[in-house]
């Protein structure tokens, strides 16, 4: 049986009321999420604060938001394979690493950024 699917703007309410649920389960289930959620928001305010160009400001936000964003997605990795399964297999634990490893890669982007346009200033 075929599902009719929402068009328009009932498409996009549904849409942002999916993407709330997102977040919210994120931060009540996800450690990790809530700490770089936190620091992002510090991070942010900071990247408001500091005098610096528009679009180094730009980076500074972006390289924390982006880290957030692949939390996320990591979060949504662990979750599909642990409803599949509480027994190890390899597979799954190949998952999960390349998940934990692609938020690493972000943190390092992060703080690769943050140094580059900080550091030229005198700001340590």
């Amino acid at each position: 049986m075929n599902k009719v699917q929402a068009t328009g703007i009932t498409r996009i309410v549904n849409a942002a009321g999916y993407s709330r649920a997102g977040l919210i389960a994120a931060w009540r289930n996800e450690a990790a999420f809530r700490q770089e959620a936190i620091l992002c928001l510090a991070a942010v305010a900071i990247a408001c604060w500091l005098n610096v160009t528009s679009v180094e400001r730009i980076l500074l936000i972006g390289s924390v938001v982006l880290v957030v964003v692949v939390e996320l997605l990591n979060s949504a990795v662990e979750a599909v394979v642990d409803r599949i399964g509480a027994e190890h297999h390899e597979l799954s634990g190949r998952a999960k690493d390349m998940g934990s490893a692609a938020v690493l890669i972000t943190l390092l982007l992060a703080a690769l950024v943050w140094g580059g346009i900080l550091l030229p200033y005198g700001i340590r």
